[in-house]
């Protein structure tokens, strides 16, 4: 059987299980769900099910990768925990965002945002390479004061803060770093066009300060300064970013799924990995106004608070998630 014919054949009984899924999720809080289903609709869904599990089998050994094998794959996992867990379930929050929602969303996206880290090297070796042989090309990106600071042997980031107190200045961190997030994000529906700029943009950036800064001799004390918040900061942004790129694709490129489709489970994906990615903001606010420009905590302790920031946000987007089962046996 070939893949068009296979989904042709199979999306019927696909579409009517996601159907009476949708209906026990729409009765949960009135009637209990499943609870106060009759036998002829148990049996009638515990049928469809078993259909479901077979094509996931089939979609997965036989077409991987495909939008059908995706599908099949999120139908099988929600009608294993409806049908056999949905007693157990506990109401939705904050811990099963963080656990659960945020993680699944993320990890979808982890072959996108490859593209997208990848994107970022190569624009940030670009900066760098320019900036080297022609310095002039990184004195538009910070500035004619930033200059004068490099000339003195100072950097420009201790203005950043010093200047208002550190309540005001962590908000006006934060808010600047959530405005390039959801500029980014939210420019997904431009075909992707403006998360791509500012992946591009800030690799840019960071090559051409950094090539500047190694023109003063004054590298080091720029990488310490964001060795703190800076590798968590560049992951979020490029995380975000990557949530408004696969909502582009998901527009551009709808596979063979309809695009009104396509594009509802691409901005599930792309407004969970936001949520996710917010309060994180906040956190490096706070890092950038007390720890990153303090003469007084050491390179080393500054280091490993950055790493343990991106390990811990790491553990928890990377955090194992239930897969769905497989059944060998063919449907009846």
């Amino acid at each position: 059987m070939d893949y068009a014919r296979f989904v042709r054949l199979r999306r019927p009984v696909w579409e009517a299980f996601e159907a009476q899924l949708a209906d026990v999720r729409g009765s949960r809080g009135s009637r209990g769900g499943l609870r106060s289903a009759d036998y002829g609709t148990l049996e009638d869904m515990a049928l469809r099910y078993r259909q479901v599990l077979h094509d996931h089998a089939l979609a997965a050994a036989r077409f991987p990768g495909t939008a059908a094998a995706r599908r099949l794959q999120a139908l099988a996992l929600e009608g294993t925990r409806r049908l056999t867990g949905e007693g157990r379930q506990s109401a939705a929050g904050p811990r099963t965002f963080f656990t659960r929602t945020f993680p699944r969303a993320f990890q979808r996206q982890l072959r996108l945002l490859g593209v997208a880290v990848a994107l970022f090297l190569l624009a940030a070796v670009w900066g760098l390479t320019v900036a080297a042989l022609r310095p002039a090309v990184g004195y538009a990106f910070l500035g004619p004061e930033a200059i004068r600071g490099l000339e003195e042997g100072r950097l420009w980031t201790s203005s950043l803060v010093s200047t208002m107190p550190p309540a005001v200045s962590s908000s006006w961190i934060a808010t600047n770093n959530l405005s390039v997030a959801l500029t980014a994000w939210s420019g997904g529906v431009l075909a992707g066009l403006v998360p791509l700029y500012v992946i591009l943009l800030n690799g840019l950036m960071l090559g051409a300060i950094l090539g500047v800064t190694l023109h003063y001799s004054m590298a080091g004390e720029l990488l310490q300064f964001i060795s703190a918040h800076g590798m968590l900061e560049l992951t979020l942004i490029l995380v975000t970013a990557t949530a408004g790129l696969s909502l582009g694709r998901a527009l551009v490129a709808a596979g063979d799924r309809p695009r009104a489709q396509a594009a509802r489970e691409a901005s599930r994906d792309a407004l969970a990995v936001l949520l996710g990615c917010l309060p994180w903001f906040v956190v490096l606010a706070l890092v950038e106004v007390f720890v990153s420009p303090s003469p007084d905590v050491p390179a080393g302790v500054k280091l490993l608070l950055g790493l343990a920031l991106e390990g811990a946000f790491l553990a928890l987007a990377l955090r194992p998630q239930e897969t769905a089962p497989e059944s060998p046996e063919p449907a009846a």
